[in-house]
């Protein structure tokens, strides 16, 4: 893998998840010290606005590495709770069980919700989904034909419409299914960005006075 003039070469992990140990440090920060455990927020930063210089998070003793890796994915699905202002109330509905996936339904747990249904293609990532305390999954086919036999699928499993749906997929299938089996009033949080052009059943949504974002 090449990037501009850097070659990597091990020890060096690809991907934008990241922690470490502070080895260096300008005599002008005041905040961080040399042996600090931080995780950070990744990007390509300019190193000198005040984004650049608040995007770096010490860990707590009790927090390893490992888990501080964590931290950047993990703010995606609370950042997706909280404006979907998710409650012990609600009932939430998932689509997609990858890594976004997961991260949301850990999120929208430890915000309360009582009940939470995931979707995915893939039995794996399901299954992992289960361990991590999914309530109930399902499996869609890869073309996702009939949405609504999905959408009777979760009505089946939920007992009624749930009252949040998350996308983290995000194509024109799997927006329609969660808007479908959302209640009217209901919120519907796109959270996955696919790499094609989407279109949403926007009219439809609007009709059953549904909040999609």
């Amino acid at each position: 893998m090449w990037f501009a003039n850097l070659i990597v070469k091990k020890p060096m992990v690809i991907g934008h998840e990241c922690a470490g140990i502070i080895k260096d440090i300008k005599s002008n920060v005041k905040t961080l010290a040399v042996g600090d455990r931080v995780a950070l927020e990744p990007g390509i930063s300019w190193q000198t606005c005040n984004l650049c210089r608040i995007e770096v998070f010490k860990l707590p003793d009790n927090v390893s590495l490992e888990e501080g890796v964590m931290c950047e994915p993990l703010t995606a699905g609370v950042h997706a709770c909280r404006r979907a202002d998710a409650t012990p109330a609600a009932r939430v509905l998932i689509i997609g069980a990858e890594p976004i996936g997961l991260v949301t339904m850990l999120a929208a747990r430890a915000f309360g919700a009582p009940k939470i249904i995931i979707a995915d293609v893939d039995h794996c990532q399901l299954s992992i989904a289960r361990n991590l305390g999914a309530d109930d999954t399902i499996q869609v086919s890869t073309n996702m034909q009939d949405v609504g036999e999905v959408t009777l699928k979760i009505y089946k499993i939920m007992g009624e419409s749930v009252d949040i749906s998350f996308d983290c997929v995000g194509f024109d299938k799997t927006i329609s299914t969660t808007l479908n089996p959302t209640r009217a009033g209901g919120k519907v949080c796109l959270v996955g960005l696919g790499h094609s052009p989407m279109t949403s059943p926007l009219v439809a949504a609007a009709s059953s006075n549904k909040v999609f974002f």
